[in-house]
């Protein structure tokens, strides 16, 4: 039992310091390559109006500049999610196609939706929805809606498909040349956080053994993502992983970051404290945190951190105020830190907002190095300063300068560490670090520029389809 304990925790080490280095190399690399260079070569593209190949771009779609026009045509798109978000309960990948494709529904495009049923269901007329009922895993039933798709398909075909990771399983898509799969969470990401998990863990527990399986996990992906004919990367380091470890061909590869709607979210001049419960003086400090209140979220750790700030510091706990959006068993525990905690429950988009526009700084102490988390982006969004955990997708990415937030390791004095710093900094450091932070989000984060990404690669694709390959080259506007 011991020496298998101390296997898994050679392994643990071995992982942690592959992708550390990795990480670091990333990092390194980005900062000089696509920070300088690559900053520099989207400059001299919008200085000197050259065309080049959008399908080779090595950087996120987000920092290109598309016309706000109508498309030259109208698109009939088939979009693959396991499930449409209701109205308060939605997961990263649910809320990313509900933005994109309301988006692209609202440019005129027609999108059939081919999900499990819902009560989100919108009115819009070029929106249509087929419903098929989930496996017992809570798949959707592939016969089901192959069946549906090839109906629809032969009644008129479609320009682009794009499936919401392997809603559409590679088993269908491995021969359809006009669809992308957009990733919000790979294998490789997976092995940092469960790396993670396993050095959180008591000394006294059963050490998991996930790793082992995620690697098999990570070699089938290898195997089967190559069936998928263009890969949709939502930040810059899952695009890198896609290219040099999955080893997914250069032009096949598109990184375009997520978005939010920033009709919705953004500044408000209303106080909004009441709403919520708060009654705290002008020298009160409020954080927000908001997602899942689940384990691998973080919780635990922004738990305990807060407890023994709470009994080391009287001033800390008498100052500060903690408001948690969410679902989920962390929610209860919260109320264990005292009346300063304000546990919210979940929320519709209109009062997120809100809730965002009450704090001054927004924490996500996420342990799942998976995907881009909206809640990052709906912050900035809003305005406010970020405090997240320093996983490569949100360095590289979100947080890429103190001047929009702060990042810290996934241990307790990390994040302690960090929370005093913000509590010292006070709110007219924050509120200049919230303004930077809206500043990159309108320029990257926006529902509209997701979308205006989205709409030129469906166009290029379906355009190459036909043998055209215009909509492929990129011109600065």
């Amino acid at each position: 039992m011991a020496s298998s304990y101390l296997s898994l925790r050679c392994i643990c080490y071995i992982f942690l310091f592959i992708s550390s280095l990795s990480s670091f190399l990333f990092l390194y690399l980005s900062y000089f390559s696509i920070n300088c260079s690559n900053g520099i070569q989207i400059l001299s593209i919008e200085k000197n109006a050259q065309d080049f190949d959008l399908l080779t771009f090595p950087s996120a779609w987000n920092h290109l500049n598309f016309p706000s026009q109508p498309p030259p045509r109208f698109l009939k798109i088939a979009l693959f999610v396991k499930k449409w978000p209701d109205k308060r309960r939605a997961g990263g990948l649910e809320r990313h196609a509900l933005t994109l494709h309301l988006a692209l529904a609202k440019r005129g495009h027609e999108i059939h939706i081919f999900t499990s049923s819902c009560t989100n269901l919108s009115s819009m007329r070029n929106l249509y929805f087929h419903f098929s009922k989930p496996t017992n895993a809570g798949y959707l039933d592939q016969a089901t809606i192959w069946n549906q798709f090839q109906v629809e398909n032969l009644r008129r075909p479609f320009d682009v498909i794009h499936t919401e990771s392997v809603a559409l399983m590679h088993t269908r898509a491995r021969n359809l040349t006009n669809l992308a799969v957009s990733w919000h969470g790979i294998g490789y990401e997976s092995i940092h956080s469960d790396i993670i998990q396993e050095l959180l863990r008591e000394p006294e527990g059963t050490p998991s053994p996930i790793l082992k399986e995620r690697i098999s996990k990570v070699v089938e992906e290898i195997k089967f993502f190559p069936r998928y004919s263009h890969h949709i990367a939502t930040s810059d380091h899952v695009g890198d992983i896609l290219r040099r470890i999955y080893m997914l061909p250069e032009e096949h590869v598109h990184i375009i970051l997520n978005g939010v709607d920033e009709e919705i979210f953004k500044p408000e001049v209303e106080d909004f404290k009441l709403e919520f419960g708060i009654q705290q003086s002008e020298s009160s400090l409020i954080l927000g945190i908001a997602g899942r209140l689940v384990k691998d979220k973080g919780h635990p750790l922004i738990f305990e951190a807060l407890k023994q700030i709470f009994n080391e510091s009287l001033s800390f706990r008498d100052s500060v105020v903690v408001l948690v959006a969410g679902d989920g068993p962390w929610g209860a525990r919260y109320q264990e830190l005292g009346s300063n905690i304000h546990v919210l429950g979940p929320l519709e988009q209109a009062q997120l907002a809100k809730f965002y526009n009450v704090i001054d700084v927004f924490v996500n102490p996420t342990l799942r190095a998976q995907g881009l988390d909206h809640t990052l982006l709906e912050a900035m969004m809003v305005g406010k300063p970020l405090m997240a955990t320093k996983l490569a997708s949100i360095t590289g990415s979100i947080i890429n300068s103190r001047d929009i937030g702060y990042t810290f390791s996934p241990k307790v004095n990390s994040l302690k560490k960090v929370l005093y710093d913000v509590w010292k900094d006070g709110r007219v450091v924050l509120q200049k670090k919230g303004e930077l932070a809206r500043q990159r989000a309108l320029k990257l984060f926006t529902a509209s520029k997701m979308a205006a990404a989205y709409e030129k690669l469906f166009l290029c694709i379906a355009e190459k389809e036909k043998g055209r390959s215009d909509y492929c080259n990129y011109k600065a506007y």
